[in-house]
């Protein structure tokens, strides 16, 4: 069952692939939808737990289908979704284990240029998307404490959305919507694959009783 999710969810991602190098709405409307929720059944099948990362999917997949609409209503209501999907997995990776604040430094540095980059192109979203790409900074850096996998992971959906972003300022890339696809997708599939596959801190010894301590009458014959 697992391997037939994974499987249909690499069909479904050729066909959303194909559907945007061939700019085919029709192909994207019947794929897109569908990829997080293929997500969200493996990881029920996998873990048989619904948390914050399954809610993350949820949020994601109502953010496709915003995205999938034109104007700048519909990406204001994507964005707001994929925030939902950013918070949900930040709480999700800090509650799992701390990641290095190293990690945080970098990632708000990063978040700070490439804002006083965009900031002069961006006009009425410049807010929305200021704090929209501070939780996926957040993210992206709470991911490295889950394992190099989730890293990566964080890392691609910040690289998918910072394509977004320079589109919206007006600036595209030659294959910018394959491009802003391949990273999202990666991003979803390694973020869930690794959560699915993490370690669970070892808390035993923080659990387990102590024995009591020796004293002196104890030890006396």
């Amino acid at each position: 069952m697992r391997r037939r999710l994974l499987g249909l969810f690499g069909l479904v991602a050729a066909v959303e692939l194909v559907g945007v190098a061939l700019d085919a709405p029709a192909l994207q409307w019947v794929a897109k939808p569908l990829l997080a929720p293929l997500l969200l059944a493996w990881l029920w099948a996998v873990r048989r737990r619904f948390d914050l990362v399954a809610t993350g999917l949820v949020f994601a997949t109502a953010g496709d289908v915003a995205l999938l609409l034109s104007g700048d209503v519909a990406f204001l209501v994507g964005m707001g979704c994929f925030l939902g999907t950013q918070l949900c997995f930040l709480a999700a990776f800090l509650r799992h284990r701390r990641a290095p604040l190293a990690a945080f430094a970098g990632y708000l540095v990063l978040w700070a240029a490439a804002n006083a980059l965009l900031w002069g192109q961006l006009g009425a979203l410049r807010l929305p998307v200021l704090g929209y790409s501070l939780a996926l900074s957040l993210m992206a850096a709470a991911a490295t404490g889950v394992s190099r996998r989730a890293a990566a992971g964080g890392a691609l959906f910040l690289v998918s959305d910072l394509l977004i972003g320079v589109g919206a300022a007006g600036a595209e890339l030659p294959g910018h919507g394959l491009l802003v696809m391949v990273t999202y997708i990666a991003a979803l599939f390694l973020l869930t694959t690794a959560w699915a596959d993490r370690r669970e801190p070892d808390r035993r010894s923080e659990s387990a009783p102590r024995p009591p301590p020796l004293t002196t009458a104890s030890t006396e014959v």
